[in-house]
């Protein structure tokens, strides 16, 4: 048969010489005259039958002997589980030897704090301790179940209703911890299939919450409105015809930033192309409003625009866990399908209940507003000017963000500057601040920098002292790089 083959083939060759020498040429086979087109009709029949009787897989190779085996093994290294550790990662943080007010002790000594975002200065409030007592001898620190099964206690609901009458919503819901609240909101309720546009700038907790959706997103840049529009515009010229849900989330302070979001006009773009909206109010939930409701009474929007309101109860409110709030139907659905309320352990009691005493502070001080949005300006104006740093945060904002003026090109040269800053500062000065660290699948885009939490427990003198501190520390850092290279070596 490969004789024959080898024949057919030769002829074939044979053919196509003819071919090229004389277009109108008829071989001959066998003593046949046929025509050139079915010549080769029939050499590819025969090529394709002689394909098909070959073995489809390649021989087996040789087994490997146990020397071999015992030889790869030695050899084999396998991948580590964690990256190498660096300098940053083995970094020891401050510890705090005491409660986290405006002023606490670290490593023995008085410093001013403004790492913690305490922005009420509630934090060691009287009232706050007597209600937390109280609630520890009542209910004991903890219900060790979640609220579906044998979790939830009395003051949980008294919570919920205290939250929902002082932002004028329907109902709310309580989360145990404030991060949880966003990446369990989010998944609850979007889905494969739905689309989401969400500010490049938001915080790791909403990139959670985002990835665990498992929907399409579609960033817009940060804080730019013009960005937010083209999405939008895009996104329901080419999903005209299809029926998706569609969400837009937001911070309305961001974390990562210090910048406030435009309520006003989101709102407009939401209802022009018809999205729904999710916003995060830690950072402006009893700081923003002139009675702390915050951003939608900022901008005076009505509430019920706004249909999914998240909130961490960690910071103005110096209590622990988290929020959301709406209409009925939302928080219903978050009690059977958002994994942060079903499967994990509510919220201890004692927390609930000092929830409840500071928004009755709050509501009872609303000078408190007044001397946090006083110290955030004479913050501002106090670094105005200063050397190597720009002030990038908002005027509204609690959050200070300080960012360098010019930056090295390499975003880790970039923190390991700022880090030598807050530790000189620290060391030398007495004074508490912390970088924008961020976790290493943390996605967010924008430059690191330095965040001061105002409180309006903080004194003009705690303002002062830390604009001169930072006017001495940061010419001395950024004029000596070299030391600061030799340090992350």
């Amino acid at each position: 048969m490969e004789t024959t083959i080898i024949s057919m083939l030769q002829t074939s060759v044979d053919w196509v010489t003819m071919a090229f020498e004389a277009p109108f040429a008829r071989a001959v086979v066998f003593g046949v005259q046929i025509g050139g087109h079915l010549f080769v009709e029939g050499l590819l029949f025969v090529v394709i039958l002689y394909l098909l009787s070959q073995k489809s897989y390649a021989p087996p190779k040789k087994p490997l002997t146990e020397e071999e085996i015992d030889g790869l093994c030695v050899d084999w290294t396998p991948e580590p589980l964690i990256p190498a550790m660096t300098k940053e990662m083995r970094r020891e943080p401050p510890k705090l030897e005491s409660a986290a007010g405006p002023h606490t002790i670290i490593n023995g000594k008085e410093v001013v704090n403004f790492a913690s975002a305490n922005y009420l200065g509630l934090i060691g409030h009287e009232k706050l301790l007597d209600s937390c007592t109280s609630a520890v001898e009542k209910y004991g620190v903890g219900s060790c179940g979640p609220r579906g099964f044998y979790g939830t206690i009395d003051v949980h609901l008294d919570c919920e209703s205290r939250i929902a009458k002082f932002l004028g919503t329907p109902d709310s819901i309580l989360y145990s911890y404030g991060l949880s609240t966003m990446f369990s909101t989010i998944p609850a309720f979007c889905k494969k299939g739905d689309i989401i546009v969400v500010d490049e700038g938001v915080h790791w907790g909403i990139q959670n919450g985002l990835h665990l959706s498992r929907s399409k997103i579609v960033h817009f840049k940060h804080n730019n409105m013009e960005s937010l529009k083209r999405t939008l515009e895009t996104i329901t010229t080419e999903n005209k015809r299809k029926k998706t849900r569609r969400y837009i989330v937001i911070e309305a302070v961001y974390q990562n930033s210090g910048q406030v979001a435009p309520l006003d006009e989101i709102v407009k773009l939401k209802e022009e192309y018809r999205f729904r909206l999710m916003m995060d109010e830690s950072n402006s939930f009893g700081v923003l409003g002139r009675s702390g409701k915050g951003l939608t009474e900022h901008f005076k929007v009505p509430v019920e625009k706004i249909d999914i309101i998240t909130a961490a109860m960690g910071h103005a409110l110096a209590a622990e866990g988290g929020f959301c709030t709406g209409n009925a139907r939302v928080i219903d659905h978050q009690r059977l399908s958002s994994s942060g309320y079903v499967f994990s352990a509510s919220l201890p009691p004692y927390l609930a209940s000092t929830a409840i005493s500071a928004i009755d502070v709050l509501e009872e001080n609303p000078n408190l507003i007044s001397k946090l949005k006083e110290n955030v300006a004479q913050l501002r104006a106090g670094l105005s000017n200063s050397e190597g740093l720009v002030v990038a945060s908002d005027p509204l904002s609690p959050i200070v963000f300080l960012q360098l003026s010019k930056s090295t090109g390499s975003s880790e040269k970039d923190m390991q500057l700022l880090e030598d800053i807050v530790d000189e500062l620290l060391e030398k000065h007495n004074i508490f601040v912390v970088t924008s660290k961020r976790s290493t699948l943390d996605k967010c885009p924008i430059p690191v920098g330095i965040k001061l939490f105002v409180s309006a427990g903080h004194g003009e003198s705690d303002i002062m002292k830390v604009c001169e501190a930072l006017k001495m520390v940061v010419p001395s850092v950024l004029n000596n790089p070299a030391e600061s290279l030799a340090s992350e070596n």
